[in-house]
Parts: C-alpha cells; structure tokens; sequence
C-alpha cells in the first residue's frame, strides 16, 4: 500500500510538472494578450523591456519546471549521474534566466503591494537557493546540495501550485485581484514549509537506521 501511495505520488508530481511545463507555449501562440497578461495595462503591454523578461521567465521556467523534478529520482542520480549533472546545469541556469526576470515582473504583478512583495521575495528565494545549490554541490556538500535543490524545486513547482490555487481562490472569493493577492503567497510559501518538513522527516528516519 505504501509502495503504491508513492508511486502515485510520484506519477502525479510529475504529471503535474510536465503539464505546466508547457503553458507558455499558449502564450508564445497567442496573437492577443491572453490569461495573465489580461490584467495589465496597455502601457506596461507595449513595453518592450517587459514582455521580454515576461517571455524569459516563462519559457526558461517552464524548462526547469520539465526537467528538474526528474533530479530527485535516486535510479537517475545512481545510474546515469552524468546526465544528473547534465540536467542539473541546465535546470540551474534556467532558473537564472527566469528567475532574474521574474523578479523585475513580480515588481509590475496586478494588484498592489501584496502580490509585488510576494512575488518578488519569491523570486528573490527561488534564485538565491538554486545559486546556493550549486555552490554546495561544487564544494562537496552532498547533503546540504539535496536539501537546497528540494527548496529550489519548491518554488519552482509554484508555477503548478500557483495554477491550482488561483481558479479557486476566484471561485471563492469572487474576484480575481483578491485572488491574485492571495496566490502570490499561497503559489510558494507553502511548497517551501512542505519541503521542510520533509527534510526533517528525512533526517529523524537516517537518525533511527
């Protein structure tokens, strides 16, 4: 049974990344403003500087969103560790080119001052631990590198739990910039509390072995 739980766990995790992985193809396709970038305004929409960081956060997410849930596979890491660390870098300088960008989005998000701040600490997180993830790894801290990439992935995965959120935060509250507010929390805070308890849980299970 718990085998079972797992492996749909881990199927889902997956599932969900892949998924979400490619929704700024729907972006790149638009020949109109469409979702998101509904709720800004023309000005912000004919500035050039803007949507390029947009479509660099976008698309290099959506890269470290499809590959980086494959690095937590231990038969991966164990069997073929070149590509390991092939999709590694890969996944670390996606974050970069997203992450950097997104910070300055996150400064022009719907809304006011809340989704601003959340974001753009979001960003601020999401970046700086996956700097610090490959910084461990380069000096030799296995464990620490582990644990800073599950973070990593944390706020990576916010682009999946922010489109789970945010339908029914609008369904429940009945508008879209209260929901907005509420998600640029919610789409990562807790992803990063779940990671920690699991960490946690980690090292009380090595310290009962």
């Amino acid at each position: 049974m718990k085998k079972t739980r797992i492996t749909f766990a881990w199927i889902l995790f997956g599932g969900l990344s892949i998924a979400i992985s490619f929704y700024p193809i729907s972006y790149l396709l638009a020949e109109k403003p469409i979702r998101l970038l509904l709720s800004k305004s023309a000005t912000l929409l004919s500035n050039h500087f803007y949507m390029v960081c947009f479509y660099l956060h976008i698309i290099f997410g959506g890269i470290a969103l499809l590959i980086g849930w494959l690095q937590f596979s231990k038969k991966l890491r164990t069997a073929y560790i070149n590509l390991h660390r092939i999709i590694g870098k890969i996944y670390v300088v996606s974050v970069l080119i997203s992450g950097i960008p997104g910070f300055y989005i996150a400064l022009e998000a719907t809304g006011g001052l809340s989704p601003k701040l959340g974001f753009s600490l979001g960003a601020i997180f999401w970046v700086v631990l996956t700097f610090f993830a490959f910084t461990t790894v380069k000096k030799g801290k296995i464990e620490a590198h582990k644990q800073l990439m599950m973070y990593s992935y944390a706020g990576t995965f916010g682009a999946v739990t922010l489109r789970l959120w945010l339908p029914l935060l609008i369904f429940l509250l009945g508008s879209f910039i209260e929901a907005y507010k509420i998600v640029a929390w919610l789409s990562w805070v807790p992803n990063m509390i779940v990671v920690y308890f699991l960490i946690k849980k980690q090292k009380r299970n090595l310290s009962l072995s």
